[in-house]
């Protein structure tokens, strides 16, 4: 016991200082999206459409644009050969609305907070059930590690509990398979109101790469009303702590 003190010590304060500042990124980490303006040359358009694997990426009469919500990060777009889609270090990537994800050359998501009554409810008290509704378990392992010392939720008074009844909103990972499709829904009802929804993930959001299959339902959207869309696949756990920390009005860099 003497050692793993003095270990713990030597260790000093593990704790990121999120949000007044934000830690350091791998090199290697895959941020948001961006679009640069400029016309597409020839088929450049098709071309990268055909990169996509989950057909985030496409045209409009408005020009190229980037679905995060059915994007997964897996970086192929950025062999775009007029060079328009390129990953920023950027964590911040959640968004209030499923069309504040479309994003387009210039925009970028954001998140607007709940409303005053509802942020003076929940402000340091905020306890979500987190339901798995045929996830990969990768959105549900960086779920956990929010509740490592690094990360340390529970500061911020965010916590998740094993009753709905104990809840005061759910966060749905997966792209709710058919077989937990009406115990997502039951889960959700089970919660008292007022009550929040938060999508975790792009198969939470979209469906993701199995947004085709019949056994899917295309996301949490489809079976319940969202309030927070937290893209990625999975979400780096910092992009869902600011994500839950926006909408309930914290400021983050």
């Amino acid at each position: 016991m003497f050692r793993i003190l003095l270990e713990r010590l030597r260790q000093g304060r593990r704790t990121v200082a999120f949000p007044k500042s934000v830690p350091p990124l791998p090199p290697r980490y895959r941020g948001r999206p961006e679009l640069t303006d400029g016309p597409c040359a020839g088929d450049c358009a098709a071309v990268c459409a055909g990169l996509c694997p989950t057909g985030a990426l496409g045209t409009d009469d408005k020009g190229l644009f980037l679905d995060l919500g059915r994007c997964i990060l897996c970086g192929a777009c950025a062999a775009c050969p007029g060079g328009r889609v390129r990953f920023t270090g950027d964590h911040r990537m959640a968004s209030s609305s499923r069309d504040g994800l479309i994003l387009r050359p210039g925009t970028k998501p954001d998140v607007a907070p709940l409303a005053p009554a509802s942020r003076r409810l929940f402000a340091r008290s905020l306890k979500l059930r987190q339901i798995s509704a045929g996830g990969c378990n990768a959105c549900e392992a960086d779920i956990n590690v929010l509740g490592t010392v690094v990360f340390d939720l529970g500061r911020f008074g965010i916590d998740f509990v094993a009753s709905p009844r104990h809840a005061d909103g759910v966060a749905v990972t997966g792209p709710v398979t058919e077989n937990m499709r009406q115990a997502t829904r039951d889960t959700f009802d089970a919660v008292p109101d007022p009550r929040i929804a938060v999508a975790v993930g792009a198969c939470a959001i979209s469906g993701g790469l199995f947004a085709a299959s019949p056994e899917t339902h295309g996301g949490a959207p489809a079976v319940l009303p969202v309030d927070l869309f937290i893209p990625g696949c999975p979400p780096h756990p910092l992009t869902i702590l600011d994500g839950l920390l926006r909408l309930l009005g914290v400021k983050t860099p």
